[in-house]
């Protein structure tokens, strides 16, 4: 496969990612009042640790290298595990634009991240475009927030989801190196799973308590935006700058609100519309490279001086 093709491909996936894990709040938002915050997220992480399992027996791929185990588990716990359950008690104390907010500091916090932990180089239009995307997330978030239960737990909760997600993306460059897309995404969603097992107790009380519409949902998001989005994920990820990787995640927000109005019947401000089109505007401008310099015209003095009198027909021999 060529390089270009390579790309194409890669901007395939991070499409697929950014829909899928938009798609994620819609069934959360079904599921989340009959789980609690870390029985919806082990649920979640062994349906989609089942399939992955499957899928990586069927390509017949081993164990990850061990130089690779480090950077897998660290990403499995953070991302995985911590993120997951962080976010989905933090949005018990926050509304849903906070939230939005909160974890728009992730993309950033890969951004700075990326040059001194992974050597990237960071360009003047990936931080335009960070900018941009930034003040996009911003009025997403204040054309949705407005409640008065806000709790400081709930912002710290939202925090260190952030946090985790940006430290996951970190560890994940590394190990990609050393192992496949598959083989990342499976143990870290793994080992996510195995952090969880303390709420085991409480996902099977409630798994006989929920109706059938709360459990699909929650198959739903093992299956869909995690074990397929978090490959798709991973194969872009390998391809394509992790700091640049970083900033399309402004599409989620975006794509949730538009999904939000097409199935929860939700209207959308003028806000929320206009930070849309800023986040699709910041990624573009992310990926935007600068032009290299034209290559000057030599003088034509320059240019005979430069050929050797052997090459020179008429040079005079020596």
């Amino acid at each position: 496969m060529s390089q270009q093709t390579g790309q194409r491909w890669a901007l395939v996936a991070v499409g697929v990612t950014m829909l899928l894990w938009a798609s994620a709040f819609v069934g959360i938002r079904a599921a989340a009042p009959h789980f609690t915050s870390g029985a919806l997220a082990l649920g979640r992480l062994l349906t989609a640790s089942v399939v992955l399992v499957a899928i990586l027996l069927l390509r017949r791929e081993g164990l990850p290298p061990r130089a690779a185990w480090p950077a897998i588990m660290g990403a499995g716990v953070l991302w995985f595990g911590i993120y997951m359950v962080a976010l989905n008690q933090g949005e018990q104390g926050v509304d849903a634009g906070t939230a939005a907010m909160i974890i728009g500091v992730a993309p950033i916090l890969v951004a700075l991240l990326s040059g001194p932990v992974l050597g990237e180089q960071i360009s003047r239009f990936l931080l335009i475009g960070l900018a941009v995307a930034v003040g996009g997330t911003v009025l997403i978030g204040l054309s949705v927030s407005g409640s008065a239960d806000d709790s400081l737990g709930g912002v710290l909760l939202c925090l260190l989801a952030a946090a985790a997600s940006a430290g996951g993306v970190i560890l994940q460059k590394p190990a990609l190196r050393k192992a496949s897309a598959a083989q990342v995404t499976t143990f870290g969603c793994v080992v996510g799973a195995v952090a969880c097992l303390p709420f085991t107790g409480q996902l099977v009380t409630q798994l006989g308590e929920a109706e059938p519409s709360a459990i699909l949902n929650m198959v739903y998001l093992g299956v869909f935006p995690t074990a397929l989005a978090f490959s798709t994920w991973a194969y872009a990820l390998a391809r394509t700058p992790a700091s640049v990787m970083g900033i399309t995640t402004f599409l989620v927000p975006a794509l949730a609100v538009v999904m939000s109005w097409v199935v929860l019947g939700e209207v959308a401000g003028w806000l929320a519309i206009g930070g849309g089109v800023l986040c699709l505007a910041g990624v573009g401008i992310s990926r935007m490279r600068a032009r290299p310099p034209a290559a000057a015209t030599p003088e034509p003095a320059t240019l005979a001086a430069s050929v050797s009198p052997s090459e020179n027909p008429r040079a005079e021999p020596r």
